[in-house]
């Protein structure tokens, strides 16, 4: 038998998810395959009347160490790690009497699960696998000779394989298994070496960095048809959103859907639910409308006005649970997505009418404030940053004009704020009474920003039949300081009364002229929200 096609004559099997474990291993061994087991799968196993050798038997060395040691030794490494026509590799395990592993069956202790369910830090710690990681990088570095196992949903495909080619396993499945493999622990390690990161004095800029997850979905393509795509769960405890959401209905999310529905949960999470029922509409990952209510109802009536035409085509995001009359509302225009923490079941039948529209339930809210990384890749490299936990309520606001704001102005401010930092910079939102009412959204200059926000607020008056621009009387946010007087101007312009912008411009003298010139209540944040 040539080396492309590996026999299998003995399987080691060490797993902590035993899922499938017992009539996996009956049928290696009713292929003549002899089995060796460690712990709890030899207990597992013999309880269900297999017949195999424990690894203490091999090594002639008990487990110790409440099991921290008991693979770690050259009778199980050698057998995985033995070159099969290297003659002085067969000279070596003859004169130690170690017999050669052709199939390796590893998962590993459940980390990442005890870390999801807010295990303690001694709990975390126990739940490190050492021995697993070290047997699947052995059996993977000699993939040329063994088949390394790291997923119960490969069970099927080798003993398919063993079936098909009179038991043995081609070449091109031990590589395939052998990079699924790699991947695994290096996505392990990565999910440990984040949370001791995050559990210690954190680092600004650690010398290493590891990032890994798990498919959670293969995607038909990325943003194009030509870009493949896919996306992964980070380990660890996930942020309420698309990695905790389940799709009720629908046709397959995009890769531009799971883009586009994530921007749009994290805006409407800015609006606590206890405090009032917001809604946030998306299209291209930018707000197209944004608005609170009484109602949930009220608030997509609302933030709908501010740009229908957008809208169309777009993402719907809620920060409380869909209920029946919100449904009936959204499923009257074309919508893509609807993601809320939850769903009455007169809401769900509602949606389920509607074949093609996808329902997504979190679970919950992710929190505006708590900390996080994004990554974003750049040729040959990963770019780190932490998420923008700035909150417009933690911010002290600082009037730099004559005029003060009236409460109901800084209402609008404070709302513009928190829509403003989910729009791509240069940013401006016009808000009025919790609404949207025109937003302009990444261009390169700020005045173009402030202009094309202005007009979507005239076209808004407009399409109501009325004579002044819906900007009227309006508080403005900038996601960035004025860099010269002609942004504000514009703004002041369409009919804004109010401004919000963090200041630090060389030139916010000349602003802040500009503006009581005006006649404009202005406030300084000291907190910029550039989003590229």
């Amino acid at each position: 038998m040539s080396r492309d096609q590996t026999r299998v004559t003995r399987a080691l099997l060490s797993v902590s998810d035993k899922t499938g474990l017992v009539a996996f291993a009956r049928a290696l061994a009713e292929r003549g395959i002899a089995l060796v087991s460690t712990g709890g799968t030899h207990r597992a196993l013999t309880e269900a009347g297999l017949a195999m050798t424990e690894v203490a038997q091999l090594t002639q060395f008990p487990e110790m160490m409440d099991g921290r040691v008991k693979t770690l030794h050259p009778a199980v490494h050698g057998g995985l790690l033995a070159i099969r026509d290297n003659p002085e590799h067969q000279a070596a395990l003859a004169a130690h009497g170690i017999g050669a592993i052709d199939l390796l069956v590893v998962n590993l202790y459940p980390f990442e699960a005890t870390l999801a369910r807010g295990g303690s830090y001694d709990d975390c710690v126990e739940n490190i696998d050492i021995g697993g990681p070290a047997m699947i990088r052995a059996a993977a570095k000699n993939h040329a000779d063994v088949a390394v196992v790291v997923d119960v949903a490969d069970y099927g495909t080798i003993l398919s394989e063993l079936a098909a080619n009179d038991g043995a396993i081609a070449a091109a499945t031990r590589r395939r298994l052998a990079q699924k493999a790699f991947a695994r622990t290096a996505s392990y390690d990565a999910g440990i070496a984040n949370w001791l990161a995050g559990a210690i004095e954190p680092e600004a800029a650690p010398a290493f960095r590891a990032f890994g997850g798990s498919l959670g979905q293969a995607l038909r393509y990325g943003e194009n048809p030509h870009q493949s795509a896919a996306f992964y769960r980070s380990a660890g405890t996930p942020r309420p959103g698309i990695a905790t959401a389940r799709q009720l209905q629908g046709k397959e999310l995009s890769y531009n859907n799971l883009n586009d529905t994530d921007a749009a949960y994290e805006c409407v999470a800015e609006f606590d639910p206890a405090r009032t029922a917001a809604v946030a509409i998306i299209k291209h990952a930018n707000p197209c409308g944004v608005a609170e209510g009484g109602s949930l109802l009220e608030a997509y009536e609302r933030a709908l006005a501010c740009d229908p035409v957008s809208a169309f085509g777009g993402i719907v995001a809620l920060n409380r649970p869909l209920d029946a009359e919100a449904a009936r509302k959204i499923v009257e225009i074309f919508t893509e997505v609807i993601i809320a923490p939850d769903a009455t079941e007169e809401a769900q039948r509602i949606v389920g009418a509607k074949k093609n529209l996808r329902l997504l339930l979190a679970g919950g809210l992710p929190d505006p404030r708590a900390a996080g990384e994004t990554v974003r890749s750049l040729a040959g490299g990963l770019l780190v940053q932490g998420r923008d936990g700035a909150v417009v309520d933690d911010m002290a606001l600082k009037v730099v004009t004559k005029r003060q704001p009236t409460e109901a102005e800084y209402a609008d401010m404070r709302f513009a704020y928190r829509v403003a930092k989910h729009v791509k910079s240069n940013a401006i939102v016009y808000a009025r009474s919790g609404a949207t009412v025109g937003i302009g959204a990444g261009q390169m200059s700020r005045v173009d920003s402030s202009r094309i926000a202005a007009w979507k607020a005239a076209e808004g008056a407009k399409r109501l039949g009325l004579s002044e621009s819906l900007a009227n009387g309006s508080a403005v946010a900038s996601d960035a300081f004025f860099p010269f007087a002609d942004g504000l101007l514009a703004a002041a312009e369409a009919g804004a009364t109010a401004v919000i912008q963090p200041g630090g411009s060389m030139r916010d003298e000349e602003v802040i002229r500009a503006a009581d010139e005006a006649g404009l209540a202005m406030v300084f944040t000291g907190t910029r929200h550039f989003r590229h």
